[in-house]
């Protein structure tokens, strides 16, 4: 690509809801724009976390201070567009330097109208953060950012709180798709897109599935209608308390009998179907070194995460599901602050984790779950298949 140098916009402003202010520089598209300011610990893997779309609704500042120095390609996106609400960086790379490089990172962003804010202490912020919360927060570049202090801090307060909050319809499908499995083919799996990452999809074709995957609008006869072999709730933004009409859905299905496999979002969900509650973290997982230890194997597994609701319930013991599922206990926790990172279903098969384990920025410990939704699948259609010759 040929030689584009960064050069830094109009004046910006950070805007939080309990009235902090940072100046810089317009970084992307020129406005203004709301959401909820977040902070994101990787090191790498920018252009993954961006075209996230559980990142939609979401300010998002990196940590790491120096963003854009590998620019942008087409195959590195986990969807087809920036989802984010707003970005925050603090040193703008100020050329594109690899060979995989198809433009920058700030013509991207101008692209899809991504409003961001360069040049200012990202530390200073994400601390800031760490002490209040998650908040409201605006940037205002260009023209917005002259408007008054107080009229900028007023607009950012009667922003939409994420509590309650259910953005699965914007991030989903439209319409129905297939994608067929590669290698030994075992069954189809239904996939409901809340919000899910071509990796993942990638991922369960690789196992031998033939993907399905459905608008999160579909129904519980949609769903039965293709007979799955398994059904997969996908990553995505949002309260979970939001998502009812997705709860019965999988209600539905766990009481078919139907293999289970649920990641972030879909966590949470299977968290809800049992009948155990969610609430807000004060400011979340994000990044790709959170440390989690799988209770099945004894191993810490440092993963890649992006959530801030979780499922209310001790990390230690059995559970008796209030919705009738029978036992359930917790898979995996947080080894930062003891969160409830998956869950396992002891008397039906479906089990979900709280991170993301096909990471495509890395790290790939947990990729082998994958594996287990696999070996689940087979195990429950052998028994059946058994079950169906006594009979």
């Amino acid at each position: 690509m040929s030689d584009t140098r960064f050069v830094p916009g109009p004046p910006a402003v950070l805007v939080l809801e309990d009235g902090a202010r940072f100046t810089g520089r317009a970084y992307g598209a020129v406005g203004r724009t709301l959401g909820e300011v977040v902070f994101a610990t990787g090191m790498t893997g920018y252009q993954e976390t961006l075209t996230d779309p559980s990142y939609a609704g979401q300010i998002v500042i990196q940590t790491a201070p120096h963003i854009g120095n590998t620019g942008v390609n087409t195959e590195d996106r986990e969807s087809a567009r920036i989802w984010v609400a707003g970005y925050v960086v603090r040193d703008p790379s100020r050329v594109v330097s690899n060979f995989r490089a198809e433009g920058s990172l700030d013509d991207e962003l101008a692209r899809d109208g991504v409003v961001g804010i360069s040049g200012i202490d990202t530390r200073a912020i994400t601390r800031h953060i760490r002490s209040g919360g998650a908040m409201k927060a605006g940037i205002f570049s260009g023209e917005d950012a002259a408007l008054p202090a107080a009229e900028q801090l007023d607009l950012v307060r009667r922003g939409v709180d994420m509590r309650g909050r259910n953005l699965s319809g914007d991030v989903s499908t439209g319409e129905p798709y297939r994608i067929p499995a590669s290698g030994e083919r075992i069954g189809t799996v239904a996939v409901l897109d809340l919000g899910v990452k071509k990796s993942t999809l990638t991922y369960l074709s690789e196992r031998g599935f033939d993907v399905e995957v459905l608008p999160q609008s579909a129904s519980a006869d949609q769903v039965k209608a293709l007979n799955p072999d398994a059904l997969f709730f996908s990553n995505g933004p949002g309260d979970p308390a939001a998502s009812d009409a997705h709860v019965e859905l999988l209600r539905e299905s766990l009481r078919a009998g139907v293999p289970y496999f649920g990641i972030c979002f879909g966590n949470q969900l299977l968290g809800r179907a049992l009948g155990f509650p969610t609430y807000k973290l004060p400011f979340g997982h994000r990044g790709i070194n959170q440390p989690v230890l799988d209770k099945t194997t004894g191993r810490v597994e440092i993963t890649s995460q992006n959530h801030g609701f979780a499922v209310d319930l001790p990390v230690e013991g059995v559970h008796d599901s209030p919705e009738g599922f029978g036992r359930a206990e917790v898979s995996h926790y947080s080894l930062n602050d003891n969160v409830v990172e998956g869950l396992r279903c002891l008397d039906i098969p479906a089990f979900s984790v709280q991170y993301h384990p096909e990471s495509a920025a890395g790290p790939h410990d947990a990729n082998h779950l994958f594996d287990r939704f696999r070996d689940l699948v087979i195990a429950r259609r052998d028994e059946t298949t058994s079950t169906g010759d006594q009979n």
